[in-house]
């Protein structure tokens, strides 16, 4: 695998691109592609290759790489498999940079054909990204190198993804709350570039406000580790991990071909690096509407500002299900408040201004929240009432918080405006001012926990671990052993007795086991086997798993009962 950043850069903005298997068939892979391409501005040269055309769309086609007018910097691939390496010694002997192959390999191929991308790419140094793959969009640099139903809204996130899937359904979804992406990447099978790239080519890039990521599963470990670590360290990381369970974790293994693993070795990993790890692909979509919306936050004490009793009641459930906290209102905001409102409102957080509130009730306490020291950030909730008008409610909220962001007191506000048709519009109002507006106020409350994770996730980034404990030093020798063998086996999990003889070789006390390696060793009554308490190997050695620990314990039984 070519762990570099190097020709990143061909591959995410390509001065010129070449499409091998463009196609007039409607719906292929080939003419979805060729017309993403032509769509999307790329500013520089576009060339299309296929011997059975001489145009396409209006751009003249080519019979083959050789024949190209000049060398793509970047070049796309969507021609049945058993072409793919050719087509790559082509390009790379044209000086091509980078390629993306939509190809996938038939099973019966596997791991011979990534294989032959790989070494065919290597020859001359040209980055690959797939293949089996839906390719890359890139809005800011006019690229779409991508059989998506859609083109994608120029904005601040990057999205990379472990399936192809997962991007198109992300990119419907956003175009249409206007939500504008840096960069989709689809990875398919990461035969070349992986996470590990991405991130460290993301968290450098200027135009990234923060990185949404799907994974089922981390090929190196360790460089996954330090890209997610520098990356987190200067933009919010989400991170959706599928395969939480067994049954998942073998669907995604399939699916990508990387490791699982334990769910929970994934969680502490995520958080050790500062990630903030989301559950589901609902909340993917939160976390890209706050992140785009409102970014970071100064503290994590929310006030509720509610119409409706009910809804404030459930905001503040939801919000104490996930550890969140509940803003003290200040005596002072209480008082402001009480020459402002009717003398029946709740006088607490929840704010309940009471069903039948206009827009200068919902603008009075807005800014009076706005105002108080002990208030971090504000969940806005409108129930719609006969009385009173949603769109007014929104449109006084949406200006309080616009006269506070030019004044430099806004704080991060998140919305629920409960309903469907009646609010719709106070909705649509709310998020064109910046305020990211939700159907349920557990929606909301969620949207806003993300902040929350990511600010907490920052603390344990800057974590520093403990002084080791003083005892006697690791048996590193052991676990070389133990690890190399297991290695040399093709294997990825260790058995138990070499977690145990691990265990042992750093001072970690375990249960005194044995290894009976045949029915003749057998237990003795004082709990050692019949070779004196120590297994040996054939040549008579100390086996070193065996000294420690075993697969199968040896315990003194008591006589049966008569």
């Amino acid at each position: 695998m070519i762990l570099t950043a190097r020709n990143l850069s061909s591959l995410l903005a390509p001065k010129s691109v070449a499409l091998v298997g463009a196609s007039t068939r409607p719906g292929s892979v080939g003419a979805t592609i060729a017309y993403n391409l032509l769509g999307a501005g790329l500013p520089g040269p576009i060339w299309f290759v296929n011997p059975k055309h001489t145009e396409i769309a209006g751009t003249r086609c080519f019979p083959d790489v050789p024949s190209l007018p000049d060398t793509p910097e970047l070049a796309v691939i969507c021609t049945p498999a058993p072409t793919v390496t050719r087509l790559i010694g082509d390009l790379g002997q044209r000086g091509t940079r980078a390629v993306i192959v939509i190809t996938a390999g038939a099973r019966t191929e596997g791991a011979d054909f990534e294989s032959a991308v790989l070494a065919a790419a290597k020859r001359h140094g040209m980055r690959v990204l797939g293949p089996n793959c839906l390719g890359l969009i890139v809005p800011g640099a006019g690229l779409n190198a991508s059989f998506a139903h859609t083109s994608a809204l120029k904005g601040d996130l990057a999205l990379v993804s472990q399936s192809g899937a997962i991007v198109t359904s992300v990119l419907d979804w956003a175009k249409a709350r206007g939500i504008g992406f840096s960069h989709l990447v689809s990875l398919g099978n990461m035969v070349d570039v992986d996470v590990d790239d991405l991130l460290d080519h993301l968290a450098t890039d200027a135009k990234v406000r923060a990185i949404l990521l799907y994974l089922e599963g981390i090929r190196d470990a360790r460089n996954f580790m330090s890209a997610a670590r520098a990356a987190a360290r200067v933009k919010p990381v989400i991170v959706l991990k599928a395969g939480r369970h067994p049954e998942g974790a073998r669907a995604a293994a399939s699916h990508t071909g990387a490791m699982a693993g334990s769910d929970a070795v994934y969680d502490a990993a995520f958080e050790r690096a500062g990630l903030v790890r989301v559950a589901d692909l609902g909340d993917l979509f939160e976390a890209a509407e706050v992140l785009s919306r409102i970014g970071r936050i100064p503290g994590e004490r929310l006030a509720i500002l509610t119409n409706g009793g009910g809804a404030g009641v459930l905001a503040v459930d939801r919000l104490k299900d996930l550890g969140g906290v509940l803003a003290t209102i200040s005596a002072d905001t209480i008082a402001t408040l009480d020459r402002q409102l009717p003398a029946s409102w709740s006088r607490a957080n929840p704010l309940d201004i009471i069903g039948d509130a206009g827009p200068d009730r919902f603008g009075a306490a807005y800014r009076a929240l706005l105002a108080d020291p002990a208030v971090d950030a504000i969940l806005a909730l409108n129930c719609p009432t006969a009385v009173a008008s949603s769109t007014d409610a929104a449109k006084a909220i949406a200006s309080a918080n616009e006269q506070a962001r030019m004044g430099g007191s806004a704080k991060p506000t998140v919305s629920a405006w409960l309903g469907a048709a009646a609010v719709a519009e106070g909705r649509r109002l709310l998020e064109e001012s910046g305020i990211p507006s939700f159907e349920t106020p557990a929606m909301a409350v969620e949207a806003f926990m993300h902040l929350v994770a990511y600010q907490r996730s920052q603390v344990a980034l800057l974590r520093t671990p403990g002084d080791a404990p003083s005892g006697p030093a690791a048996d590193g020798a052991v676990v070389r052993t133990v690890i190399a063998r297991a290695l040399n086996e093709s294997r990825s999990l260790l058995s138990e007795a070499e977690s145990k003889a691990i265990l042992s070789a750093y001072g970690i006390p375990v249960a005194v086991t044995h290894i009976a390696k045949t029915p003749a060793r057998r237990c003795q009554p004082d709990g050692r086997d019949h070779v004196g308490g120590r297994a040996r190997n054939a040549g008579g050695r100390e086996d070193l798993v065996a000294r420690y620990s075993a697969q199968v314990r040896c315990r003194r039984r008591a006589p049966r009962p008569a």
